[in-house]
């Protein structure tokens, strides 16, 4: 079984929002098979706390206007790995430097990437508005 196509359309909504704010190293990977509690993992990175807060603020938003509410939130006070369950799927916001030493694209590398828009892998990002949303 794969992810949902309701989790798929989180995850891209969370990523588009992650590239807009400049999120590096933005990843997705379908965890449907090895986790009964959700679908996907996106993973993005910011340079600094700073970045990595509004990134987390960017995304909350953004899964705000698609109907989900974060279910649990660890990490914010930090700035450092921001964790977002919004139930389907889970967002990692990490610090570049804690992304690099926690590797979890190498904890999940047999999981299946999720492939994102173009705009999103060449970190252009979309306005709401471009995006026709």
């Amino acid at each position: 079984m794969s992810a949902s196509d309701r989790a798929i359309d989180l995850t891209i909504a969370a990523a588009r929002a992650a590239a807009e704010l400049k999120a590096e190293e933005i990843i997705a990977l379908d965890v449907s098979e090895q986790l009964v509690l959700t679908d996907s993992f996106l993973i993005a990175s910011g340079s600094n706390e700073r970045q990595v807060n509004a990134i987390v603020d960017a995304v909350e938003e953004a899964l705000h206007k698609q109907g989900a509410k974060p279910l649990r939130r660890e990490g914010r006070s930090e700035g450092r790995w921001v964790l977002l369950d919004f139930g389907e799927i889970v967002v990692h916001v990490q610090h570049a430097e804690d992304r690099v030493f926690y590797a979890l694209e190498r904890l999940w590398k047999d999981c299946p990437v999720i492939e994102l828009p173009e705009d999103i892998r060449s970190g252009e990002g979309t306005t709401t508005d471009e995006a026709g949303e």
